[in-house]
């Protein structure tokens, strides 16, 4: 199954961004400008376009910690994904708290995303998220934040009151692994 940016589907994310070229289409939609692409197929074409793309992410202020466009172009896994995080929280959480978020002038995209998570969890007392360190350590902030958004999945009271913190860890990664799609990247015993 692929997904479409403009006129290219990704099939595969990290060798399709791997030339730059997709990657300006993506940036294209978000920005609203029409981006030049090198045409060419090899690395220095590669290396223009995403040097490209990660000029047009720096001027829109987008955070981007240790992403060099050698990283991209040779398909480095940890990096591009750490590149599209960055522009979903540009982009996509920024906009979706807009509204959340009116009258404070909060720019910096880990308060943004803390008080989303903030105010998804108000309505479950044994969860107060203060970080993005301890306060997830005992499971509760995993499990209500899913909660709340797909209570159906769960029985809140059974999981907030009666397992240990590595039993609701577990319980959290696991159901959205299996009913949300999202891939189980800690293990309970981490946190």
């Amino acid at each position: 199954m692929s997904t479409q940016f403009g006129t290219h589907p990704i099939e595969d994310l990290f060798n399709d961004f791997r030339d730059g070229r997709r990657l300006l289409e993506l940036l294209e939609g978000f920005t609203g400008q029409k981006l030049a692409k090198e045409k060419g197929s090899t690395r220095v074409h590669a290396l223009n376009n995403v040097n490209k793309a990660l000029q047009v992410l720096q001027k829109n202020n987008v955070d981007l910690v240790n992403i060099g466009s050698t990283d991209i172009v040779d398909g480095n896994h940890k990096l591009t994904l750490g590149l599209i995080w960055s522009i979903i929280l540009h982009w996509q959480v920024k906009n979706v708290m807009k509204n959340i978020m009116a009258g404070l002038q909060q720019t910096n995209s880990e308060k943004i995303l803390l008080s989303w998570v903030r105010q998804s969890t108000q309505n479950y007392p044994q969860v107060n998220v203060t970080n993005f360190t301890n306060s997830w350590s005992d499971g509760l902030a995993f499990n209500a934040l899913i909660h709340s958004h797909r209570s159906d999945l769960f029985d809140w009271d059974s999981v907030a009151c009666q397992q240990s913190d590595i039993q609701r860890l577990d319980h959290a990664f696991n159901i959205a692994k299996r009913h949300l799609g999202i891939e189980k990247l800690l293990d309970p015993e981490d946190s």
